[in-house]
């Protein structure tokens, strides 16, 4: 095939995301992952900032279907939905679906050390490209990919899913084993915008949550263990 023919990775992206950009400089911010600055000198930064302005979008557009979906249900069932569907698993598992970490640019020793398909790069890269997508194409863009991309996820939830730490601390005390423990393992990122990243054991098995609270980062870290002992 001749090369000038061939779909660049971005472009390819743009057909995922329903949208062509007209600053593509968004979408290439978007799938640079920070190893990638450590190499080379490259204009523009890592996909860090627009994975913030990601996440408060994907919050607030899975906040305002699950309203509509679920009008019956209140703020309690509503909310452990919403940590469900925005969770690092989901994410991961979102990003994974739509080919994103083929198009991630990093550097050649975290590509070779398997960081495209690292679960929190993969879940911060689709958030970072939400936020692309946001900026260039506007909210109901935004609205357009999440409702299609989490559909599957959406349609999943046929009952409010139960607390991923007490699903865990029951899953423990059954088998007669000790409680789970939560440590912050690294926090990042300036005071107003922090990144908790947290691990969770139990049994011998450790979960992993990367998020902007530490009682979210958590969750998601004690969603990540119940996906691999009930795998």
């Amino acid at each position: 095939m001749n090369p000038a023919n061939e779909i660049s990775p971005a472009t390819s992206i743009e057909a995922l995301l329903g949208h062509t950009f007209s600053r593509p400089e968004l979408l290439r911010e978007a799938l640079t992952h920070r190893s990638a600055l450590q190499i080379r000198a490259r204009r523009g930064g890592s996909n860090e900032r627009l994975e913030f302005v990601g996440d408060r979008v994907l919050g607030l557009l899975v906040a305002e279907w699950l309203a509509e979906r679920f009008p019956g249900e209140q703020e309690g069932d509503l909310g452990r939905r919403l940590a469900h569907l925005v969770s690092q698993p989901v994410l991961a598992d979102v990003a994974d679906a739509i080919g994103l970490g083929a198009a991630l640019s990093a550097a050649p020793g975290e590509v070779r050390a398997g960081v495209k398909r690292r679960a929190t790069v993969l879940a911060d890269a689709l958030e970072a490209a939400l936020g692309a997508l946001y900026l260039d194409g506007g909210l109901d863009k935004a609205r357009e990919f999440v409702r299609r991309a989490w559909d599957g996820a959406m349609r999943a939830q046929l009952a409010p899913p139960k607390d991923a730490k007490t699903t865990l601390q029951e899953w423990a005390q059954a088998r007669g084993l000790d409680l789970p423990s939560y440590l912050v393992a690294s926090r990042e990122g300036p005071p107003h915008a922090p990144r908790f990243v947290v691990t969770v054991s139990v049994g011998g098995a450790t979960g992993t949550g990367r998020a902007g609270t530490k009682r979210a980062a958590e969750q998601a870290a004690a969603t990540d263990l119940l996906r691999m002992l009930t795998a």
